[in-house]
């Protein structure tokens, strides 16, 4: 009696364990917070990663626009095609099972996230195959999209994974960008740029905002609608975001579809517009990550999916679909778990999902080469 009794009681434990209950909030309901204490985090740990963050603010410019311009300067003909917006100044939260645990700045104010937006963009795609408009990945692009994006010996031989892992070499020019004019090599001039050979689709990775967008573009496309109005639909809304975000295109990145002008969005902002939104947005967003794809109880994306989207690519063990992977390699944060994936963008902005400790990182205008420092802190708290 006494072996099956303490069987039962091993049992409940692990159910409770798998079965993690994460808080998750309403639509503008105040976020509730819990104590350190309650979840045995060491309080004053936990501070110090907060006026880390406070303390080391993204040395650039609030005015985006002229942060922007010197950030790229580097890059011919680059210049401002969308919108921007002055930005607020360090502030972000730290989630345990969705509960706040800690917060810092203006959590509300609504701030451009430069390539925080490649995240969302992925997680369209994401839909468009749970959905079955898109069969798999690993199909060409030219099979969905005819319009001649896709023409060319090189071109045609791109997947929507190639464009997803940022190693398609897509060649070619969209809404006034050259992909050989986006973040050029060091080495060279505008002659070695614009006549080097592209390399293989999927055996190099570069980041690259004009490939991206085309990403965008195709997806537009594939959903004949704005990208904006599906993540309003299938997850902003259901995951009760405030109706303070916005996803912007450049200026003149108009596309037809079924007769109708449609705006085809970026999925950054080096050169302007991508998604403008909230901390506390962006916290909803990686809590129905942390919880593999489910808010509350309503599977919004797949699991399967997840699993994708966060396994390393060949030609860079960091880097899935449009999520950054702590694996080993160059953007490998020591001493913390293989297992974390964050969303990334220029300025400091940041969306970490840490599975193992059911914590949700956002923070906002910290210094891009402090974020592995500052998550060590937070991770000596747990």
């Amino acid at each position: 009696m006494k072996f099956h009794f303490i069987t039962f009681v091993a049992l409940l434990g692990f159910l409770n364990l798998q079965g993690q209950e994460y808080y998750f909030p309403e639509r503008n309901a105040d976020w509730k917070i819990k104590s350190p204490k309650d979840f045995k985090i060491k309080d004053a740990k936990l501070n110090e990663a907060v006026d880390f963050a406070e303390a080391n603010e993204y040395s650039g410019s609030r005015d985006l626009r002229i942060a922007i311009v010197k950030g790229f300067e580097k890059e011919p003909f680059h210049k401002i095609l969308g919108p921007t917006k002055k930005r607020g100044g360090p502030a972000g939260m730290i989630l345990k099972n969705g509960y706040v645990v800690a917060q810092w700045g203006d959590t509300k104010r609504v701030d451009m996230t430069f390539s925080v937006t490649k995240s969302f963009l992925s997680t369209m795609a994401g839909l468009a195959e749970d959905e079955k408009l898109i069969a798999d990945t690993k199909n060409l692009v030219g099979d969905y999209i005819w319009d001649g994006t896709f023409d060319g010996a090189h071109n045609s031989k791109i997947t929507w994974e190639h464009l997803l892992q940022q190693n398609s070499a897509w060649t070619g020019e969209l809404w006034g960008g050259k992909d050989w004019a986006d973040r050029p090599p060091s080495e060279g001039g505008i002659d070695d740029w614009k006549l080097a050979k592209p390399k293989e689709p999927g055996t190099f990775m570069e980041y690259n905002d004009v490939r991206v967008n085309v990403l965008a573009y195709s997806l537009t496309h594939v959903w004949r609608k704005p990208m904006p109005l599906v993540l309003k639909e299938k997850i902003m809304d259901k995951i009760d975001a405030s109706s303070t975000w916005r996803w912007f295109g450049y200026d003149d990145a108009w596309t037809e579809i079924d007769g109708l002008q449609m705006k085809s969005v970026t999925g950054g902002g080096h050169s302007g517009a991508g998604i403008f939104i909230s901390a506390e947005d962006m916290a909803r967003f990686g809590m129905l990550f942390l919880n593999n794809g489910k808010w509350k109880n309503d599977q919004l994306i797949s699991e399967n999916w997840i699993q994708k989207a966060t396994t390393p690519s060949i030609p860079n063990a960091n880097y899935g679909y449009m999520w950054w992977l702590n694996k080993k390699g160059d953007r490998h944060w020591e001493g913390l778990s293989e297992n974390i994936y964050y969303a990334a963008g220029f300025g400091g902005n940041f969306i970490v999902i840490d599975k193992e400790n059911d914590v949700v990182v956002v923070t906002r205008w910290l210094e891009p080469s402090k974020i592995g420092e500052f998550m060590s802190k937070v991770n000596a708290a747990f």
